[in-house]
């Protein structure tokens, strides 16, 4: 369910979006939709991105669909400075797309763990790079980068992946420091588990899942659109003294 509360301020805003046509992505090429804002986001899933144009478009909406590998820096840079051509400076950066890959520490060659840190963590380093000078431009900015509560509760099955997650954290905090003298805040955002369509195909089980909405204080699934309420307000002028932070959303999971 998307959240009720309406923030003027987004409203007209160029808003690019990072793995926006599918699972807690999709929700938030919707959620920013529907604050009136001019979205574009980027994925390299072209059938499930333009079934999200569509049906955006089917509601009155509307977003800009890029198809690029974000493993290929010229192709995310490219992607980056259409959407500004498009919608004018970018001054709302959502580094979301990741891939929470499982896989053991003796399966992990040099080139896996490369190819890893390049989806999940080099990208939103280079996407901001890309964005900041239109928002230094535009007066401003807010760059909200997706994390993973996963490295917090010593996740065993992913290393490369919450390695990934936690250089975000460090990535965050040195990017706010940075960019804090010209008005770009920039924060994070830590999921817990999410009930998207790729979980629940490849690693939820009724044990599993029992066992830890047992450990959240809120007993109920985490859906993708849990997270659109906070990165709007990360968004927002409603944080406007807020940066360098990382905001936890998983039911009190921890």
């Amino acid at each position: 369910m998307m959240p009720s509360v309406r923030h003027p301020d987004l409203e007209g805003r160029s808003v690019l979006i990072t793995g926006g046509g599918s699972g807690i992505g999709a929700a938030l090429t919707e959620g920013f939709a529907r604050q009136g804002c001019k979205v574009a986001f980027i994925d390299i899933a072209r059938e499930a991105s333009e079934t999200l144009a569509a049906r955006l478009r089917d509601a009155g909406l509307s977003a800009l669909f890029l198809q690029a590998d974000l493993r290929d820096i010229d192709a995310l840079r490219q992607a980056a400075a259409e959407a500004a051509e498009t919608h004018g400076p970018v001054t709302v950066l959502v580094n979301n797309a990741a891939y929470d890959q499982r896989h053991e520490i003796a399966d992990v060659t040099v080139d896996y763990w490369d190819d890893n840190q390049a989806i999940n963590l080099r990208p939103h380093f280079f996407t901001a790079q890309a964005v900041a000078p239109g928002m230094k431009a535009a007066g401003g900015g807010s760059i909200i980068n997706f994390a993973s509560t996963s490295f917090m509760i010593n996740h065993p099955d992913m290393p490369s992946y919450t390695a990934a997650k936690a250089g975000i954290i460090g990535l965050t905090k040195g990017l706010a420091g940075k960019l804090g003298p010209d008005r770009i805040r920039v924060n994070a955002i830590a999921p817990g588990w999410v009930m998207t369509e790729r979980q629940r195909e490849l690693w939820v089980t009724p044990d599993g899942l029992s066992a830890h909405l047992e450990r959240q204080c809120l007993k109920e699934e985490m859906q993708p659109a849990d997270l659109v309420g906070p990165c709007l307000f990360l968004a927002s002028d409603a944080s406007r003294m807020l940066t360098a932070q990382t905001l936890i959303v998983d039911a009190g999971h921890l």
